[in-house]
C-alpha cells in the first residue's frame, strides 16, 4: 500500500533561489535551503537526497543511478528547477518509483531572447567590436571597417522545433530570415503556415542549405555530440552556429578545428560540454560570442521557476499526479 503524502513535506534544495521563491517555500515546507549557493559535492547531495520526501536539484547537480538507488524509500520526488533534465538518470528513478518533474514553458521567451541576441551579435561581429572599442586602439569609422555580415534574407537552420524553437523562428521572421527546421515530428500544417517554416526531415541536407544554424533540442543519448565534424563539414563556410541548449550537443572539438581553419565563420555559445570549464581554443578565437549559460537569467524567469516547483510540490502533496512530471519521451 502507498505511503501517504506528508501535509507539510521535507524539501531539501541544492542551490539559491530568488528571495521570494525561498520565503513562500519557508512558508508551505520544511525546506532545507543552501545560503552559499555553492554546488554541493557528491557526498552532501547523497546526504540531502537521504534526509527529505522531495529533493529540489538544478542543472549543476548530476543526479544519476548510483545516487537514485542508494536513497531512502523516504525520498517520494524529485522537483527540478528547470525545464532541462539531462541532469537526472530518469530511467533510475523510474525504477525507484519516484517521480520526477520539471518547469517546462516558464524560460521559453527568456531563452529564445538570448538566441536572438546572438544571431544577431555573431555575423555581425559585436563583441569584437565591443572590445575593439575598450582597447583603445579603434581609429575611427572606414569603409571595410568591422564588415560583418546581414542578417535580413539569410536562411535560418533550427534544430528542435518545440517551445523555444518556434518562439526563436518568430523572432527570426522579424528579422527577415526564412525558416527552415528539423524535428523528429513535423509541426501541423497550420504552425508551419504561421511560422512560414519548413521542415526537413534530413538534418544533412537542411545543414547544406543554411546561413545561421539555432539548436534547441534537449541533450541526451540521442542528441550527444549530434552536430559532429561530420555535419559541421557539411555546412557552407560563411555560415554561423548559435548554441544556447545543452553543452555537449555541439563536439567541440569539432567545432573548434573548423573556426581555426576557416571552414565555419563564428559561433555563439551560451552552454558548454564541461560547465564551467571552457576550452581555451575557444577562448582565442575572435569570432566566437561567449555568454556564462545566462540564456534564461531574468529576473522574472527565476521567479517562475521557482512558482512552478512549488506548484508541483503542492500538488503531489495533494495527493495528484504533479502537473509537470516528465514522461516517457524524455528518456
Amino acid at each position: 500500500m502507498a505511503q501517504p503524502r506528508p501535509a507539510r513535506p521535507r524539501v531539501a534544495v541544492t542551490r539559491s533561489l530568488p528571495d521570494g521563491v525561498e520565503a513562500r517555500m519557508a512558508e508551505l515546507f520544511d525546506v532545507i535551503l543552501n545560503p552559499g549557493d555553492a554546488p554541493l559535492s557528491r557526498d552532501a547531495l547523497a546526504a540531502a537526497m537521504a534526509d527529505c520526501d522531495v529533493f529540489v536539484p538544478t542543472v549543476t547537480d548530476r543526479i544519476d543511478a548510483e545516487l537514485i538507488a542508494a536513497v531512502p524509500d523516504r525520498l517520494r520526488l524529485i522537483a527540478n528547477y528547470g525545464a532541462g533534465v539531462n541532469h537526472i538518470d530518469l530511467a533510475a528513478a523510474r525504477a525507484r518509483g519516484i517521480p520526477v518533474t520539471n518547469t517546462p514553458g516558464v524560460l521559453t521567451e527568456d531563452t529564445a531572447d538570448m538566441t536572438m541576441a546572438l544571431v544577431l551579435s555573431v555575423p555581425r561581429r559585436l563583441a569584437e567590436g565591443e572590445k575593439l572599442v575598450r582597447s583603445g586602439e579603434w581609429k575611427g569609422w572606414s569603409p571595410g571597417g568591422m564588415l560583418g555580415y546581414r542578417i535580413g534574407g539569410k536562411a535560418l537552420g533550427i534544430v528542435g522545433m518545440g517551445r523555444i524553437g518556434q518562439a526563436v523562428a518568430a523572432r527570426a521572421r522579424a528579422f527577415g530570415l526564412s525558416i527552415h527546421y528539423h524535428n523528429r515530428h513535423r509541426l501541423p500544417a497550420v504552425l508551419e503556415a504561421q511560422l512560414a517554416a519548413t521542415w526537413h526531415p534530413d538534418l544533412d541536407a537542411m545543414l547544406a542549405t543554411i546561413d545561421i544554424l539555432t539548436i534547441h533540442t534537449p541533450r541526451n543519448p540521442e542528441s550527444e555530440n549530434l552536430i559532429d565534424a561530420r555535419r559541421i563539414a557539411l555546412m557552407r563556410p560563411h555560415a554561423h552556429l548559435i548554441n544556447a541548449s545543452r553543452g555537449g550537443i555541439v563536439d567541440e572539438d569539432a567545432l573548434v578545428e573548423a573556426l581555426e581553419g576557416g571552414r565555419l565563420a563564428g559561433a555563439g555559445l551560451d552552454v558548454w560540454a564541461h560547465e564551467p570549464s571552457i576550452d581555451p581554443r575557444l577562448l582565442a578565437l575572435p569570432n566566437v560570442v561567449m555568454t556564462p549559460h545566462m540564456g534564461s537569467a531574468t529576473y522574472e524567469g527565476r521567479a517562475a521557476a521557482g512558482e512552478r516547483v512549488i506548484r508541483n510540490i503542492r500538488i503531489w502533496t495533494g495527493g495528484d499526479r504533479p502537473p509537470d512530471q516528465v514522461l516517457e519521451g524524455w528518456l
